[in-house]
């Protein structure tokens, strides 16, 4: 376990050619309200589970249908894109359109959805330790899984060359130099679950646990909270000890290329972080925490019997939580609000 404190907080851009995420939640929601499955996730209160204060947790394990909060990335960008061609899109408003991108997880089923739901084609690079279970998933999503490289970097890699040779459109969840057009739409689409949250809490939170891959979750929710409830809770991103890459960023004050080996927390084990993101987060963010895998997995078993079974990746937030040594370090006590993101439905 590693926590550090953002020195930079509040101050500007690490990244001037990047934007800051987007708080425009609005426009989310009124899409959203065209879309049948869309509907509110629940805010689960526990009491007496963690060492201090009381333990609100949004659900994401039914997001639409798709298991988790990556619903309301890939599928909002398309679906936006598919609006912004008719009032009334259907399932044929983007016939002759593919999209393409890596994942090692929910995005690309969200992407698979969203293309679906509107005609377009998706193509999934996938690493090759990805389980053969996940391309079977996409298959049943309607997209066409392609299995390259090594790690998630290389089938990225390889996404994006596909994309450039054949004229597919990119759509990743992570930004870089010269690509925050799309993922900065993506992260729009997660506003909608924190504006959600915020609504639901029947009071102000003190302390907020977000996880962090690339940190498109962690940005977009961040962002929104400090609009809405200012400067007061404590946010605090969540990162595997194994890929710091946004504690590492923050650090240093620019983009970090981290190494490290592989984490239990495999939708968290990004090695770089997404630019939005970054430059969201070190003016949003107070403290960066790393932990290590079995910091992680010791808890899951406890949140398991109290309704919160998920995987390590999407219970990273509620174990940070559950720290005892964490709670002192961020003065947690009884009369602390605390607020989680339960990110994904257990394998």
């Amino acid at each position: 376990m590693r926590l550090i404190k953002n020195a930079d907080r509040k101050k500007n851009k690490i990244i001037d050619s990047a934007p800051f995420p987007s708080t425009d939640v609005d426009k989310v929601s009124n899409l959203l309200k065209k879309c049948p499955v869309a509907s509110k996730t629940p805010l689960l209160e526990l009491e007496k589970f963690l060492p201090q204060g009381k333990l609100w947790v949004k659900d994401e394990r039914e997001r639409m249908g798709l298991g988790s909060f990556k619903a309301l990335g890939a599928a909002y960008v398309i679906a936006s894109h598919a609006q912004n061609l008719t009032e009334n899109p259907c399932s044929t408003t983007l016939e002759g359109k593919t999209y393409v991108t890596a994942s090692a997880g929910n995005h690309g089923l969200s992407l698979a959805a969203g293309a679906k739901i509107f005609g377009a084609k998706a193509v999934v690079f996938i690493s090759e330790t990805v389980p053969e279970t996940f391309s079977d998933r996409l298959r049943e999503k309607g997209a066409v899984p392609v299995r390259k490289g090594s790690d998630y970097a290389a089938s990225m890699l390889a996404a994006l060359e596909a994309a450039e040779e054949n004229n597919w459109v990119l759509l990743s969840d992570s930004s870089w130099e010269n690509y925050t057009d799309k993922p900065l739409k993506l992260m729009e689409g997660y506003l909608q679950m924190a504006d959600e949250a915020i609504s639901q809490c029947k009071t102000k939170a003190t302390h907020v646990f977000l996880q962090a891959g690339v940190g498109g979750l962690a940005g977009a929710v961040a962002a929104h909270i400090r609009k809405i409830w200012g400067d007061n809770p404590v946010i605090t991103v969540v990162e595997p000890s194994a890929a710091p890459a946004l504690q590492a960023s923050i650090e240093l004050g620019k983009p970090v290329l981290t190494e490290g080996p592989d984490s239990v927390m495999g939708r968290l084990d990004c090695k770089e972080p997404s630019f939005i993101a970054l430059n969201g987060l070190a003016r949003d963010a107070d403290f960066f925490l790393t932990l290590d895998d079995d910091e992680v997995i010791s808890n899951l078993e406890k949140m398991s019997h109290s309704n919160l079974e998920t995987t390590a990746s999407g219970g990273a937030g509620v174990a940070a939580a559950m720290n005892n040594q964490v709670a002192k370090l961020l003065k947690m006590n009884a009369d602390s609000k605390t607020l989680c993101f339960l990110s994904e439905v257990a394998e």
